[in-house]
């Protein structure tokens, strides 16, 4: 079967997943049903040895703001007097002004010693995009960004997640009025593989 002459639901869905950032969100809301049945997709990642790591801090309304202006403020407190940029804390402070709602990705660590961190590690973001996907098909504008504090120990700490757990990004999510972007890819695909 020619796959590229009948596209499925599930091809289109694919190709047509982009990131899209929060400034280009329009500040319309989403219904948090609609995103708790995203969340439900997530849950059906794979994951080795049923560890389900995937671990996400919803945050929604006046939260989004609340969580961006603490995210500055960590920036802020934890950054060295040479390093600081007064840009980056006004970015984080308003990066969630027009998205609807927005998610801290985690990776709490299983209990199987046995399974690395990175298997824990690919298990969540197989459920960030089932999320992705799932709200593509929804006409839903996201982005996975992992700036400011994301990997800081203090960002850890803010969501009391263990020594092995982590934080991986944020996910923003919102609508936009602006048209789809084309797709691209900068790698020719018979590039990306080696078949035997």
């Amino acid at each position: 079967m020619d796959i590229t002459a009948t596209p499925t639901a599930v091809e289109q869905v694919i190709t047509a997943r982009r990131t899209v950032k929060p400034t280009s969100m329009n500040g319309r809301k989403i219904a948090d049903e609609t995103v708790q049945q995203l969340l439900q997709l997530a849950d059906w990642a794979p994951t080795h040895g049923y560890t389900e790591p995937w671990y996400f801090v919803v945050y929604s309304g006046d939260k989004v703001q609340q969580f961006c202006a603490d995210h500055a403020d960590m920036y802020k407190q934890h950054t060295p007097a040479d390093k600081y940029i007064p840009g980056n804390y006004d970015k984080l402070k308003t990066q969630g002004n027009l998205a609807s709602h927005v998610l801290a990705i985690c990776m709490k660590r299983g209990n199987n010693p046995k399974i690395p961190a990175l298997e824990e590690i690919a298990a969540v973001s197989c459920a960030v995009e089932n999320i992705w996907l799932g709200a593509t098909a929804l006409g839903i504008a996201a982005y996975w960004g992992s700036g400011g504090m994301t990997y800081h120990p203090a960002m850890q700490e803010y969501f009391g997640l263990g020594e092995e757990d982590l934080v991986l990004g944020f996910f923003y999510m919102g609508y936009t009025d602006e048209p789809a972007q084309p797709g691209r890819r900068m790698k020719p695909f018979n590039e990306k593989f080696r078949w035997m």
